[in-house]
């Protein structure tokens, strides 16, 4: 439309100039001196017969080549207040609205001798008056830019003016509708941070009839993004380094834009220290230079690594850190089994909880340290190419081991606070941090002791003396009953065997009758030794608490055993009766006297077997 604006505009310029160098031509020759120079000057302009005939026909032909709703050329002639004037090349000038030339502000955009498109409205031959549209032209230029840019995946600019359900609204000359989605290639959280921007559009859909047009930015983008993959991914190569822009940030690494192609940094990958989370050292559109570890070409996934932009610490970690050497850390991490330390960027030592403390027993690292102390520790191993420190704290200071049994040889009485109770005895705070252990077969000589907090409680002062010191294992034993002598040293002297006793009973068995007789000093009496007569079990015969009489039968102090006898008692008691009934009729020659000795030898040596 716009060509063929332009060769009307040129032919109509030919044809006008011809004829009006004719007609100047006509007048000179009127204006010659003689008849014939008047002749000679009119010959020289004057067309010959058909080409008159022809350049007239054109002349007459350029007024109504025009038809309405076309869009020609024009130059403006004139500007008045109600109508600019348009030379089209009719017979007469064309008229279009002054408001049509008026902007916004009310200036008016108009001046003789530019050059305009207009459209040809209607026109009246009686008046020969031609009535134009600048507006209209202008409306059919765009939609001929709009099925050019469709047809030939071109772009249009326009401005979004504003938001609407489902997307926004531009002006790109006409209305036109930029759904959400087509905005940009990723979802936009603030939507009116685009209202008012210029942007240029893909046509994806157009009903001219409708006016209805649907534009696509994203297409746009889409391409750009595509050209620049392209190029990166011909540029890019594992090894080198290039730069790019933090795209997004997970727990797991970064996503980084390396010019329309993404990257993953892992976090392994970030640094050789510790990392707890990508986001403590990156942000959203931060520019960064990384490595290039791996490119999968086909899948375009492509690895980065920015710790290997820089010496990995273990290389030099033996000369560094050498077995021994002392060194100071940060407490970055704690577990249940020790703590790790950060040496430097990239190296962590291990302090487990058996190297921790000398003397306590840690439980959890907690009970020591906190994430953040800054502490000293000695280096016990090193292994790096499993990357791996293992370091000790409590080797800063000496063993407190090493000079214990010195400090208390054994039989030292100590005096210390009872720290903890446990089924099994009593721990005693010695000194530094070292605890000695009463066990519960080491309170009392002669006390059964079922619970050492029977006696004691967490707290109280006790003294005791040292049994023995095992190194080796870290034990310290302790005895409180070591303090007095042991009562069963002495047991043969208190009670000989053949004495009569008198004790309490304080338990009742099937074999046989416990008897007390004095604190922690117990005999027992077996179920054969309780009478003469048969007697199966004890039960109703004795009860706990009854006060009995016995004999000594035997004493066994290293088993702490005595033996008792109810029978042997009743047997002597029998013998004595007889004895005394033998002494008062000793002189009685008696067959009954006689008797009665004879039963009193044969007792006697049944009581001598038996014992």
């Amino acid at each position: 439309m716009e060509n063929f604006a332009r060769n009307n505009e040129t032919d109509h310029s030919d044809q006008k100039n011809s004829l009006d160098k004719i007609a100047m031509g006509q007048t000179q020759a009127l204006k010659s001196d003689t008849p014939a120079e008047q002749q000679k000057a009119a010959d020289e302009v004057q067309p010959q017969g058909d080409n008159m005939d022809t350049l007239m026909d054109m002349y007459e032909e350029s007024f109504k080549r025009f038809g309405e709703g076309e869009v020609v050329t024009g130059r403006i002639i004139s500007v008045d207040k109600d109508y600019v004037l348009v030379d089209i090349g009719y017979k007469s000038e064309g008229q279009i609205p002054i408001h049509e030339f008026k902007s916004d502000n009310g200036n008016i955009n108009a001046k003789a001798g530019d050059v305009v498109e207009v459209m040809v409205e209607t026109w009246d031959e009686e008046e020969e008056v031609v009535f134009l549209s600048k507006e209209k032209a202008a409306k059919v230029k765009i939609w001929d830019d709009i099925k050019k840019a469709h047809d030939e995946n071109g772009t249009v600019e326009g401005v979004i003016l504003n938001r609407v359900k489902g997307g926004f609204s531009v002006d790109i000359g006409v209305p036109a509708f930029l759904p959400g989605s087509q905005a940009d290639l990723r979802p936009i959280r603030n939507l009116d941070e685009m209202v008012g921007e210029t942007y240029a559009f893909k046509i994806l859909k157009y009903n001219r009839k409708r006016s209805n047009i649907v534009l696509s930015r994203r297409a746009i983008l889409e391409e750009e993004r595509d050209a620049v993959r392209t190029a990166t991914l011909e540029a890019i190569h594992e090894g080198k380094v290039v730069d790019g822009i933090v795209k997004n940030i997970t727990e797991y690494g970064v996503f980084v834009d390396l010019g329309g192609v993404d990257g993953l940094l892992h976090i392994t990958d970030i640094s050789w220290g510790r990392v707890k989370h990508p986001s403590e050292l990156f942000s959203v559109g931060d520019q960064i230079t990384v490595k290039i570890l791996s490119l999968d070409l086909e899948k375009e996934r492509v690895s980065l690594g920015m710790k290997q932009l820089t010496e990995d610490p273990w290389a030099a970690a033996t000369a560094k850190y050498p077995v021994g050497f002392r060194v100071t850390g940060k407490i970055v991490s704690l577990t249940d089994y020790g703590a790790f330390v950060e040496l430097e960027e990239g190296i962590e030592g291990l302090i487990h909880v058996s190297e921790m403390s000398w003397t306590r027993k840690v439980r959890h690292p907690s009970r020591l340290v906190s994430v953040g102390d800054e502490v000293e520790a000695v280096v016990l191993d090193i292994k790096p190419e499993n990357r791996r420190i293992s370091l000790g704290m409590k080797q800063i200071e000496p063993n407190p081991w090493d000079v214990i049994s010195e400090k208390y040889p054994i039989g030292t009485i100590i005096e210390g606070k009872i720290k903890n109770i446990t089924d099994f005895g009593l721990f005693i705070g010695i000194d530094d941090g070292i605890d000695g252990l009463v066990h519960i077969s080491d309170i009392s000589w002669t006390k059964r002791i079922k619970h050492p907090g029977e006696i004691y409680k967490k707290g109280d002062m006790v003294q005791a003396k040292v049994l023995e010191i095992d190194k080796e294992s870290e034990r310290f034993s302790l005895g409180v009953k070591q303090m007095q002598p042991d009562p069963w040293e002495t047991v043969g002297e208190r009670y000989a065997v053949g004495k009569e006793i008198t004790g309490t009973v304080t338990n009742v068995t099937d074999f046989g009758v416990f008897v007390e007789l004095e604190e922690g000093i117990e005999g027992l009496v077996h179920v054969s030794e309780i009478s003469k007569e048969k007697v199966k079990t004890p039960a109703g015969k004795f009860n706990v608490g009854d006060v009995i009489t016995a004999k000594v039968m035997n004493i066994n102090k290293d088993e702490r055993r005595i033996g008792l006898s109810v029978k042997r008692l009743e047997a002597d008691d029998d013998r004595s009766y007889i004895d005394e009934y033998i002494r008062n009729n000793r002189g009685d020659h008696s067959p009954l006297g006689e008797i009665g000795e004879k039963i009193l030898q044969e007792k006697r040596k049944e009581d001598d077997k038996e014992e």
